[in-house]
């Protein structure tokens, strides 16, 4: 006689399939607030179109969204995330750890993080790197020494920029924005600078100085925030001086609130992001829990109607909306459809 050695993923999907006759039947979803909007239209033009209830969408952020995620299987947890960044491998191991071994990786499309101010306030219109690092960054390079930065307005450091006192909003750390934020601005700015290599030359580890480089300072110049784009908005709205960071979406339909500066001498656009020319931009995914297809009515059927072409494609309703569409999505399509899962399980 043999046994089958039952694993603490395989106890939960077992438990939840038997409940199966009572699960709910509504995907509930959370996670990152520049994937909600899109995740929001796609619900609702599936509760129209499918005879399935319109999912719940729900924001937070990134790591959020994740966390809740992996929680472990059963209809009293999530059934999708979304993320305006891959899950990193700390995540993925939570997840293992919580019975969640069987995750589904879908990339919707990209879209770009821009650097947004009032309509009429002052002329923030061409930002570097070194710009939002001399800004932002805790320490930075004066007269050939790393000191605790000492910058009140953007003409400190650049003569380019207006004499206006900094003041940014930036992602707040829960946010995917955040990374994108720290890795292809921030540690981009401490580089072309001459931060980064001042900081080895002093004794830093590369890691160290990395971690130096995107360590934001903390004096009000530069402030975080962890809710949606609409509270960055609302900052920007009473302070007229201020930069935020939106996700090129966002900023496309707020074009009668904000004004937006170039990057690299590159302007934002779904042109210049799907081309790889605009520095700042990212992938956007969502994760499936493939333990709860087949439980959760209509889960499979809502993942594999995001990523349709009549969707998602370029001529779709969320490419309208500012998603710039993936070349591969027809590769992302057959993952759906066949519900292959990271890291080669089954």
């Amino acid at each position: 006689m043999s046994f089958v050695k039952l694993t603490t993923s395989t106890l939960a999907i077992t438990a939840f399939t038997a409940t199966a006759g009572i699960a709910r039947d509504q995907v509930q979803i959370a996670g990152s607030s520049t994937v909600l909007p899109y995740a929001s239209i796609v619900a609702e033009a599936f509760g129209e179109n499918f005879d399935f209830p319109t999912p719940v969408v729900e924001s937070g952020g990134s790591s959020s969204g994740l966390k809740r995620f992996c929680e472990g299987v059963g209809e009293n947890t999530i059934d999708i995330a979304n993320a305006s960044r891959a899950i990193r491998e700390k995540e993925i191991a939570a997840c293992a750890e919580a019975g969640v071994t069987d995750i589904i990786e879908v990339r919707i499309g990209y879209d770009g993080i821009v650097f947004a101010s009032q309509i009429n306030g002052p002329a923030y219109t061409a930002f570097q790197p070194a710009d939002i690092f001399n800004a932002l960054g805790s320490q930075v390079l004066v007269d050939g020494a790393i000191v605790d930065n000492p910058h009140q307005q953007w003409a400190d450091f650049n003569g380019d920029l207006p004499a206006e006192d900094i003041v940014a909003f930036i992602p707040g750390t829960k946010h995917g924005t955040r990374e994108v934020f720290e890795d292809k601005v921030l540690l981009e700015g401490c580089e072309a600078t001459g931060a980064m290599a001042a900081m080895i030359e002093a004794g830093m580890s590369e890691d160290d100085a990395e971690d130096a480089c995107i360590d934001v300072r903390q004096d009000g110049k530069s402030v975080d925030i962890d809710g949606d784009y609409t509270e960055t908005l609302a900052r920007i709205d009473a302070n007229p001086n201020g930069i935020g960071i939106f996700g090129l979406s966002f900023y496309e339909n707020n074009t009668d609130k904000l004004k937006v500066a170039t990057m690299g001498g590159v302007a934002p656009s779904t042109e210049t992001i799907s081309t790889g020319e605009y520095p700042v931009s990212r992938p956007l995914f969502f994760y499936v829990k493939k333990a709860h297809i087949g439980v959760i009515p209509g889960l499979k059927e809502f993942a594999s109607f995001f990523v349709a072409d009549e969707v998602a494609g370029p001529d779709g309703p969320l490419a309208a909306y500012g998603l710039v569409s993936d070349p591969e999505l027809s590769a992302t399509q057959d993952t759906v459809a066949n519900e292959a899962v990271m890291n080669g399980g089954s």
